[in-house]
């Protein structure tokens, strides 16, 4: 009763921001158009996406460029399965499942090695899934999956809940996620989220603790992939078809650039840079379809000019007037901060 209370009566800026927005989120069908919805369930799986980096960039000190593979591994698993057996729950948990056996197995070979090392043989293997998903006829080839059904939410002899409505898609895409930012919350304020920071910051005191380092990076590489998978997955849904580029490396880099611009030692850093990243490009794309080189234009001022993200710049900026923290990072960024 009283967290009921505490969230319906938040007593700290944050929390009041988050509860508002969490309310147009929820209301957002009553009033916006079906480009409205497409633009927020987009964004949204951006987030999901970019939570996958943040989780080894940010939490852990890993980057990967291939990402992707997970992503794509999701998406085309959960179509296939949706053409096969009709029923989204089934698809849902399938892409989700594969894309986390994947990531264990690549993780095995990954985890091996760190920094540059790391980056590109997850680069390679970024590659090699782009390669593969391309001449693989089973799923398309060059041409991708289509033709993927709108598969209802159904329980046999129970409910069948129908996937048509825009507004239906819609709810579905923004309760899953708002579980998976939960459960994100959860993880990296868990004492296996500090074992995380803890590889992040000094692998060798870490390694003096007696856990083992190799086996915490790759339960973090699972868990990242897993992630990936799922906004594969939700892709699939909204778009109803899969395109072998969204196994290419370059597909890594949008999600990459959400968090950097959000800030990536943040938990809500992935939120607020998949937000703007997907503004600025959609704002973009309205005035030509040139977008690249004038949205990273945006992307380098803004990554250059705000140091630790646009939250980290709230953080150092506005917010300490008020009394209220946005950001939890190392004791490096936090000193950053206070200077």
């Amino acid at each position: 009763m009283s967290k009921l209370k505490e969230l319906l009566m938040p007593k700290s800026i944050p929390s009041a921001l988050l509860l508002a927005l969490l309310v147009l989120m929820f209301v957002i069908p009553a009033f916006g158009g079906d480009y409205a919805l497409y633009l927020v369930m987009s964004i949204l799986i951006l987030c999901l996406f970019s939570f996958s980096v943040n989780l080894l960039l940010g939490y852990t000190g890993l980057l990967s460029f291939g990402q992707a593979v997970f992503y794509a591994t999701g998406a085309y698993a959960c179509g296939k399965i949706l053409q096969a057996y009709p029923n989204l729950l089934v698809g849902i948990i399938g892409g989700v499942v594969i894309s986390c056996v994947l990531a264990f197995i690549l993780g095995w070979f990954c985890v091996r090695h760190t920094r540059i090392y790391f980056a590109m043989i997850t680069l390679a293997f970024g590659m090699m899934g782009f390669s593969w998903f391309v001449r693989w006829r089973f799923v398309g080839g060059y041409y991708g999956l289509t033709y993927v059904p709108r598969a209802p939410i159904e329980i046999p002899h129970l409910f069948s809940i129908s996937m048509e409505p825009r507004f239906a898609q819609y709810y579905f895409v923004l309760i899953v996620s708002l579980i998976a930012i939960y459960l994100f919350y959860r993880l990296v304020h868990s004492p296996l989220g500090l074992s995380f920071q803890g590889i992040r910051d000094s692998e060798s005191r870490f390694a003096f603790t007696g856990i083992s380092v190799r086996n915490t990076r790759l339960l973090c590489f699972a868990i990242a992939g897993t992630y990936a998978g799922l906004a594969g997955v939700l892709t699939t849904f909204v778009e109803l078809a899969v395109s072998p580029f969204a196994s290419h490396w370059a597909t890594s880099a949008g999600p990459v650039i959400a968090t950097l611009l959000g800030g990536m030692y943040t938990f809500s850093g992935p939120i607020v840079g998949s937000i703007v990243y997907y503004l600025v490009k959609d704002l973009v794309v309205r005035h030509t379809m040139q977008w690249m080189l004038p949205l990273g234009i945006v992307v380098v001022a803004l990554v250059l000019g705000l140091r630790g993200g646009i939250v980290g710049a709230l953080q150092r900026s506005l917010f300490p007037r008020l009394g209220v923290r946005f950001m939890e990072g190392s004791s490096n960024e936090r000193s950053d901060i206070k200077h």
